[in-house]
């Protein structure tokens, strides 16, 4: 991360701000529950396949990974040199690349090097913003569509198609599936996700499907971009294309499962489809109406994005730590006054409310950070 704070007015759309704000808390209530054993249904992934409103905030995010490329980039790569573009974005793949394995040593250093998980949320979102960024700078928007076809299509054919080594025959169960099969030969079961060390929800193979989601928002950013265009008919089209993208995710639900583990073509084209809809929304509702007036909350957290998420891996952490009368803040705010369900989730939200008041802070000193 940039040491010095850059502090400057973010130069987008507010509805942008308030969809990745929305997106980040979002990220934070589900990641931080009081009690793992008691989380509330609502904010519990799918068990396999299937949908649930949890499943759609990582996607929601690499979504607008894809939208933000498109307004850092496009005034940039006509007067700057594409060389020193691809640069800073190396430099912040490398940078989303280490905070999660820094992280890691920090909180579980008994497991060292020799135990440090390698795919996750941050590698990937650094991997689909890196490859995204080459591919916007590089290449003209009908032939990111057709990466994008081949991205679905050719991982379908992967998945369903080619017989896993050891397995004998194309699946997609957890353990046995190709992308397993490949982060075990890649990674090892020993950096690979905790609860299983077998296969991993953020792993390898499931970056070029994450990839199309990042180009699914390219293409709603450029449109949303244009100039040549009113405001209302973007927001039409916009509609359009998401309701188009998720009967099109549903009908090839049918025979390759929507997956957030798995993020299939179907759960691209779904989650892309849902992310278009909430987004034209929000540019309705916000920027083209003019109503501002619920949005601060977000925008808050939607400044500092990433690092409101990566505080959210330290400041639980921390607060666990603190004891009142020799009993966890949890077991003394929460425990006694609710059920277990809704204790675990007044911690979380609680816990929003604690990192947005740090990002309030941020964003009243007009400090946000880079990276």
């Amino acid at each position: 991360m940039n040491a010095k704070s850059i502090i400057e007015k973010p130069n987008r759309l507010l509805s942008l701000d308030v969809f990745r704000g929305a997106t980040i808390a979002a990220m934070i209530l589900v990641n931080d529950p009081g009690d793992w054993g008691h989380i509330y249904p609502p904010l519990e992934h799918s068990k396999w396949n299937g949908c649930t409103p949890t499943d759609l905030v990582f996607p929601f995010f690499l979504f607008m990974v894809g939208v933000a490329v498109v307004y850092a980039m496009e005034n940039k790569k006509a007067t700057m040199p594409h060389g020193k573009l691809l640069l800073n974005a190396l430099r912040r793949t490398v940078i989303l690349l280490l905070i999660p394995w820094i992280t890691q040593l920090i909180f579980h250093p008994e497991g060292g090097l020799a135990h440090l998980r390698l795919p996750g949320v941050l590698p990937r979102i650094a991997l689909v913003y890196f490859i995204c960024t080459i591919l916007y700078l590089k290449t003209s928007q009908k032939t990111r569509d057709w990466v994008f076809a081949f991205a679905l299509v050719g991982y379908f054919i992967i998945m369903t198609c080619i017989p896993v080594p050891g397995v004998g025959y194309a699946n997609l169960e957890p353990e046995t599936n190709m992308g397993a099969w490949i982060d075990r030969l890649v990674f090892t079961t020993n950096h690979l996700w905790r609860e299983s060390h077998t296969w991993d929800p953020e792993g390898l193979l499931g970056t070029l499907p994450a990839v199309a989601t990042g180009l699914f928002g390219i293409r709603v950013g450029s449109w949303l971009k244009r100039k040549d265009r009113d405001e209302n008919v973007k927001v039409s089209w916009m509609f359009t294309y998401g309701v188009l993208a998720v009967v099109a995710g549903l009908i090839w639900d049918l025979f390759f499962p929507i997956n957030k583990a798995l993020w299939t073509s179907s759960f691209v084209l779904y989650t892309g489809g849902l992310a278009t809809i909430a987004l034209a929304l929000s540019y309705w509702l916000i920027d083209v109406q003019g109503r501002k007036r619920f949005t601060y909350f977000f925008v808050v957290f939607g400044a500092n994005a990433i690092t409101a998420y990566v505080l959210s891996g330290f400041i639980p952490h921390y607060m666990g730590m603190i004891k009142i009368g020799g009993v966890s803040l949890y077991q003394t705010l929460f425990v006694p006054y609710f059920s277990p369900v809704n204790a675990s989730l007044a911690s979380a939200i609680f816990t929003v409310a604690v990192l947005w008041l740090v990002m309030w802070i941020f964003y009243v000193k007009k400090i946000f950070i880079k990276i």
